[in-house]
């Protein structure tokens, strides 16, 4: 994690946090990857890109939700490029991940893909090529407009959990609603310190509104009454793989600036399972 947003985020929780739940709060922070628009030279390396057209092998169709249509390309990722050794999750030393999305293009918004409908979730994937296997740009099916290109590059940074997350629960339960944690003011304060985070591998999730762990783990259970104590428990066995926000140089927009999220249990990335991930998306 950079020592800048780690000594920012260690000062916000000794401002406003009682001295031993500021010590156990910065123990919940984990290291994740902000993904930023190369704007020319000394930005570093190149990891990545939104939009474009996905390079994929000549076995690979373009995926497609059967009865609904193509989904969209909306980012691929270079596991080589990527400074994985700041994370505390298993990405792949290389090969390419790349993110398709069913973004209502082909019906005008009208299938939606959400964790809590089971045959929705071919609407969202994440594809894992090897390094080394051949690969040719694909052109987009017909209907769907490709995004524009942005090249990204990587730098790390100490991410914090959402107030709500579960494990701010488990690490601090029993919480009374007027829990340090919780305080306005703390919560205001990591806003103005999170400077808008739109795209991120690893870390904790940057939620548009409530914690997107516990969604996907509600989707994994078959969507049981949202006070069944299995979410929470389950909602701790995912992890964020990577999230993309709504973007105007990529021309992408997702309902009112919300953003893509895609999680993961920790052995399934393990086992290269990407199949398995799970997706979830939250607007204002």
């Amino acid at each position: 994690m950079t020592r800048s947003i780690t000594d920012a985020l260690h000062a916000l929780a000794h401002q406003h946090l009682p001295e031993d739940i500021a010590e156990r709060w910065i123990g919940l922070l984990r290291p994740g990857l902000r993904l930023e628009k190369a704007t020319g030279a000394g930005t570093g390396p190149i990891v990545g890109r939104l939009g474009g057209l996905p390079e994929l092998p000549e076995d690979e169709e373009w995926p497609v939700w059967e009865g609904n249509g193509a989904l969209s390309f909306v980012a691929s990722l270079d596991c080589a490029a990527l400074p994985s050794a700041a994370l505390d999750i298993a990405l792949p030393a290389d090969g390419t991940l790349a993110f398709f999305y069913f973004d209502g293009q082909l019906d005008d918004g009208c299938a939606l893909v959400e964790p809590d409908y089971p045959d929705s979730r071919p609407g969202a994937r994440v594809l894992y090529i090897p390094a080394g296997v051949h690969v040719a740009e694909r052109e987009a099916p017909e209907g769907i407009r490709p995004y524009l290109e942005v090249p990204l590059t990587a730098r790390p940074e100490a991410t914090a959990p959402y107030p709500w997350h579960p494990v701010v629960y488990r690490e601090f339960a029993p919480m009374p609603d007027g829990h340090p944690v919780w305080d306005e003011d703390f919560r205001e304060a990591l806003w103005d310190h999170s400077e808008g985070t739109e795209h991120r591998v690893g870390g904790h999730a940057d939620p548009v509104q409530d914690e997107v762990e516990a969604e996907v783990a509600r989707g994994a259970l078959g969507g049981p009454p949202w006070d069944d104590p299995r979410i929470q428990e389950e909602a701790l066995r995912w992890t964020l793989l990577a999230q993309f926000g709504s973007d105007d140089d990529a021309d992408m927009m997702w309902g009112d600036a919300g953003v893509l999220y895609w999680l993961i249990r920790p052995e399934d990335l393990a086992e290269r399972r990407f199949d398995r991930a799970m997706f979830t998306w939250q607007c204002g």
